[in-house]
């Protein structure tokens, strides 16, 4: 009977997709846009590919610093994010995040969820508002890309121990009702934060700092792993400077293409990317050399990701010393950070909140001091104000809403899969694929047969 019921719900799910199908092309709008630039489309297109290229940059330096036995599904945990997360931006997504403003003009807390639903509006023509320069598709394209890497930054926090389908769940559920409300604010013209005079130029408050306190609100909620006091090596270090260099890579796009147009603000923004990143990945491992550690290959690759989640909400609004200035003082922090963790009681596998939570919490306090002519070195005390409010604001919405979507999610589809499975690993549990080959003896304390008939 239940697999009977699953047919008719794929079946149902077909005729409504084959229904959507049938949408008519010149129901999007002009092609012939007279305010569209050629050179800023361009960039755009470029910036958008970069940015998704992002998404498989961080299953490989995920994938690289679990246990061999999770590479697969790790990894899939961010590349499945691609697909989950476009098909939610069409249907609702882009439309609560950018959609016409709930709330006033000024406090607008969430889109109307029927302005673009289903891209309804959403053509080749340019937008006043959002897109004055680039066809309002494209603009949307872009920001899905944003969109698609915060769900699979959070990942991190519970590897090794989460079930993929109630994984699928709250990816759906944090899209809609965490980053969409945070995209919002930030990022609408009309937006409550925004119009507080918040600054966030690519995504430090939007991306980095609601990943990070999610993660953190993941990492207790899951609870520790199995085998979280059990050391172990790095299934493969070369996919984490893998992963750092297409990161970095994909970087350019998210800080320069947030300029929204081919410019000297996109060159600025390129700048200050690189420099921060290249500020933070030395600092970082010159840090570590001064607390008696090795330099590693490690170190270098999470030291250059925390440099470049610093920046992301400065990108654009400061100069090049202060990029570096910002790389190096969040990579010291953040540095302390993973360290006191591993100390602790929490489990945040792959350290998220350390790196992404606080490096973004660093850049966007720092934006506040060094942001040119708003700025505290300018002599604007209420820059550096507002942001400390959106900071607890921020924190407090995604740490708590993220909570609560693990609970409602655990209600629907249980989050922790069964210790069997996490022993064996969740390549073999969940996906039924292999990276590594798993000892027999782990093979013998999992009893697959017994998996495979009830999980």
């Amino acid at each position: 009977m239940i697999r009977k019921q699953k047919w008719v719900i794929f079946a149902a799910a077909m005729a409504f997709l084959a229904i959507l199908g049938a949408a008519r092309f010149d129901d999007f709008g002009s092609l012939n846009d007279p305010n569209i630039s050629g050179q800023d489309v361009a960039w755009m297109l470029t910036a958008t590919a970069l940015v998704l290229f992002m998404t498989p940059g961080l299953s490989f330096f995920y994938g690289g610093m679990v246990r061999s036995k999770n590479v697969i599904s790790t990894m899939l945990q961010s590349f499945i994010a691609i697909g989950i997360v476009s098909m939610v931006w069409v249907f609702v997504g882009f439309s609560l995040a950018f959609g016409k403003s709930i709330g006033g003009e000024g406090t607008g807390l969430i889109g109307n969820p029927f302005t673009y639903f289903m891209f309804r509006n959403v053509g080749f023509s340019t937008d006043p508002l959002l897109a004055p320069t680039i066809p309002l598709a494209l603009f949307a394209l872009f920001q899905l890309k944003f969109a698609i890497i915060t769900p699979a930054l959070i990942t991190g926090s519970f590897a090794e121990r989460v079930k993929f389908s109630g994984y699928l769940l709250f990816m759906v559920l944090f899209t809609v009702f965490i980053y969409a409300p945070l995209a919002h604010w930030t990022w609408h013209p009309n937006g409550i934060l925004h119009n507080l005079g918040v600054l966030d130029f690519a995504g430090g408050t939007v991306v980095h700092m609601s990943a990070g306190f999610s993660a953190l609100a993941g990492a207790i909620f899951l609870g520790r792993r199995t085998e979280a006091n059990k050391a172990h090596q790095p299934a493969n270090i070369p996919f984490i400077l893998l992963g750092t260099g297409m990161l970095w890579f994909g970087w350019f796009g998210f800080n320069a293409g947030s300029s929204l147009e081919a410019s000297s603000l996109a060159v600025l923004a390129f700048m200050n990317t690189n420099m921060a990143g290249a500020a933070a990945m030395l600092t970082w491992i010159f840090f570590d050399r001064l607390k008696g550690r090795k330099v590693s290959a490690i170190g270098a690759g999470v030291g250059a990701v925390v440099g470049l989640v610093a920046i992301t909400p400065a990108a654009g609004f400061v100069s090049v010393g202060s990029s570096i200035f910002i790389g190096a003082a969040a990579a010291v922090v953040s540095n302390i950070a993973v360290h006191w963790k591993d100390k602790s009681s929490l489990d945040d596998a792959l350290d998220v909140f350390p790196c992404h939570g606080v490096g973004g919490i660093v850049g966007m306090l720092l934006t506040a001091v060094f942001a040119r002519n708003v700025g505290l070195l300018y002599g604007n005390v209420h820059t550096l104000l507002m942001h400390m409010l959106a900071l607890v604001a921020v924190g407090i919405y995604s740490f708590g809403g993220s909570l609560l979507l693990y609970w409602l999610t655990n209600k629907l589809i249980p989050l922790r899969v069964s210790p069997r499975s996490e022993i064996l690993g969740l390549d073999l549990s969940q996906h039924d694929e292999q990276y590594a080959q798993i000892p027999t003896k782990e093979r013998e304390i999992a009893d697959y047969e017994f998996i495979n008939i009830h999980s």
